[in-house]
C-alpha cells in the first residue's frame, strides 16, 4: 500500500482531471438517502418503543401505588372496625353488670329507675347518631373517642347511681339497728 500512496501523492494533480459526471453524483445521493431511511425508521420505532414502554411503566406504578393505598386504607378501616367492636364489647359488658347490680335496688326506688332509664335513653339517641357519623369513616378518631366518652359516661352515671343506692340501703340499715 505504501506505494499506491506515493502513486496517488505523486499523480494526484492528473488524477483530479476527471470529475464524475452528475449522475454518477445523483446514484450516489439516492444511495445514501436510501440507506438512511430504514435508519431513520429504526430509530423513529426504537423512539416510539421506548416511550410506549415508559409511559406503560409510569401507569402501571401509578396503578400499583393507588391500590396499595386503597388496600393500606382498607386494612386500617377493618383493623379500626375490629377495636371498635371489641371497645364495644367490653363497654357493653361493664355496662350491663353495672345494671344488674343496680337492678335489686332499683325496683325499691322506681323513681330512680326511670331517671336511670330516661339519662341512660337520652345517651343512646347520642350513641346512635355517632353511629351514624362512624358510616362515613370508620378511622375518623374524633367519631371513635366520641363513641368512647359516651360509654364512659353511661358507666360513671351508673356507678354513681349504684353508689347513691348503695349509700341509701345502708342508711336504711343503719336506722334498722338503733331502733327498738
Amino acid at each position: 500500500m505504501d506505494r499506491l500512496e506515493e502513486y496517488i501523492k505523486k499523480n494526484r494533480d492528473s488524477l483530479d482531471i476527471h470529475e464524475p459526471s452528475p449522475e454518477v453524483w445523483e446514484r450516489i445521493g439516492k444511495d445514501l438517502n436510501s440507506t438512511r431511511r430504514p435508519v431513520r425508521r429504526w430509530l423513529s420505532a426504537a423512539a416510539s418503543v421506548i416511550v410506549i414502554t415508559g409511559l406503560s411503566l409510569f401507569f402501571y406504578q401509578l396503578g400499583r401505588n393507588s391500590v396499595k393505598s386503597r388496600m393500606q386504607s382498607a386494612d386500617t378501616d377493618l383493623t379500626a372496625r375490629q377495636q371498635l367492636i371489641e371497645a364495644e364489647a367490653y363497654y357493653t359488658s361493664q355496662i350491663n353488670n353495672l345494671y344488674l347490680e343496680a337492678e335489686p335496688m332499683l325496683t325499691a326506688n322506681p323513681d330512680l329507675k326511670e331517671e336511670l332509664n330516661s339519662d341512660i335513653a337520652q345517651i343512646d339517641s347520642i350513641y346512635a347518631d355517632l353511629k351514624k357519623d362512624l358510616k362515613d369513616n370508620i378511622a375518623n378518631q374524633e367519631v371513635v373517642e366520641a363513641l368512647i366518652r359516651n360509654y364512659t359516661i353511661k358507666i360513671r352515671i351508673m356507678e354513681d347511681m349504684l353508689a347513691i343506692l348503695r349509700e341509701n340501703e345502708n342508711n336504711g340499715e343503719k336506722n334498722k339497728s338503733h331502733e327498738l
